[in-house]
């Protein structure tokens, strides 16, 4: 079998798919995709195709090593999501031959399900207790919600008030035993994350996300002085030499990798054993499509350590497509009291809507994240 094309196509609301083709006609998919990026992945997708052409698409690792190490310059997130999706997409096709999932590829699933988590608030996070309670009559017993609007280095009280009561709220609204992560999104610098995280404690959260910019997470160790509240953060830390120097240094609770973004299935599956060996729990980023979904729970369904999944069915960057609508058979992403089941067929465990797609792809999109400026006219952190 040999691998005899790649395609790509950007769809709505803001992903980039891939299709890997072999001799043999089994196909596989991926969804390589840096968010406001699409193209730029794309162009990098076509640059490593010309590695993978005419090759064994059942070697793996070897190819993972090729695109990582050959191009000299390597790690980042428009290379690691490039070999993110080619990654994903060479497992489909390898669980596809062997008529198996992927997990039973990589020494069978140590669960069966595993607890879900929905979006709420938007970027401009209000009215989020009515809708967490919303999401808990649905069936889901946890939420993320973002924390802030934007943030200066030193900001006012009002802000953090806002912040407290608007957790407050959910809090109210849900009950104690429902789990709420609070996600900070890199808006947020030291002298802030600090106050907020002591803030906030009083509604034992379920995590606080990336509290500073992975840029700063030596600022970790003074956070944790702050709060008793779990540490998550990972989405923008892109291969296992990122995540090296935050697990040894033991300031994180959560990593939170991404499959489409951090080297893909290949990396992630590394990522989360090294997490283990540091008693730390995993949480992979996954705001995204269907096919970066499937990838998650194949790894999920192996990961010890794993213990709750985003999932962006009905997030707010979802406006005019959402994930079910790629799949030939929805019910496959079914939720079921705030679990999903690992999907058994075989590759992802998905079928992909090849004729949707491609439809799709005929719109394309240009989304791009929203620049924001302070009052005083700098740029501040989306």
């Amino acid at each position: 079998m040999r691998i005899t094309n790649l395609e790509t196509f950007i769809v709505p609301p803001r992903w980039l798919f891939l299709k890997v083709e072999t001799d043999e006609g089994i196909s596989g998919w991926g969804e390589p995709i840096v968010e406001g990026r699409a193209k730029t992945v794309k162009a990098a997708v076509e640059e490593l195709s010309e590695y993978l052409i005419g090759k064994d698409p059942l070697r793996i690792e070897d190819h993972w090593q090729v695109l990582y190490r050959s191009g000299f310059y390597r790690g980042g997130p428009i290379l690691m999501s490039a070999i993110a999706g080619i990654d994903q997409a060479l497992w489909d096709i390898k669980g596809k031959y062997y008529d198996a999932p992927i997990y039973e590829l990589l020494g069978g699933a140590c669960r069966d399900s595993i607890r879900v988590y929905s979006w709420i608030g938007g970027d401009r996070p209000s009215d989020v207790g009515k809708v967490a309670k919303k999401r808990k009559e649905a069936g889901f017993t946890a939420i993320k919600m973002n924390a802030t609007e934007e943030l200066q280095y030193i900001d006012s009280n009002k802000k953090v008030a806002e912040v407290v009561d608007r957790v407050a709220a959910v809090r109210e609204e849900v009950g104690e035993d429902f789990g709420i992560g609070v996600d900070f999104h890199g808006r947020v610098h030291k002298p802030m994350a600090k106050f907020l995280a002591k803030e906030l404690e009083p509604y034992n959260l379920m995590f606080i996300e990336e509290p500073v910019l992975p840029q700063n997470n030596e600022v970790l160790k003074e956070i944790t002085k702050q709060t008793r509240t779990p540490i998550a953060t990972g989405e923008r830390m892109f291969s296992r030499w990122d995540f090296k120097d935050l697990l040894a240094k033991g300031y994180v609770d959560i990593i939170q990798p991404d499959l489409s973004h951090a080297g893909g299935i290949t990396e992630c599956k590394k990522i989360a054993a090294m997490a283990e060996a540091y008693d730390v729990a995993v949480a992979f980023h996954c705001p995204l499509g269907p096919i970066a979904l499937a990838s998650c729970l194949q790894v999920d369904a192996t990961a010890h350590n794993a213990y709750i999944q985003e999932q962006s069915l009905g997030i707010h960057y979802n406006q005019g497509s959402d994930i079910l609508e790629y799949l030939v058979d929805p019910s496959v992403f079914d939720y079921q009291e705030g679990y999903v089941e690992i999907p058994k067929r075989s590759g992802l465990g998905i079928e992909i809507d090849e004729e949707h797609v491609r439809k799709m792809a005929q719109e394309e999109h240009n989304w791009k994240s929203p620049v924001w400026r302070h009052q005083d006219g700098t740029v501040a952190e989306w």
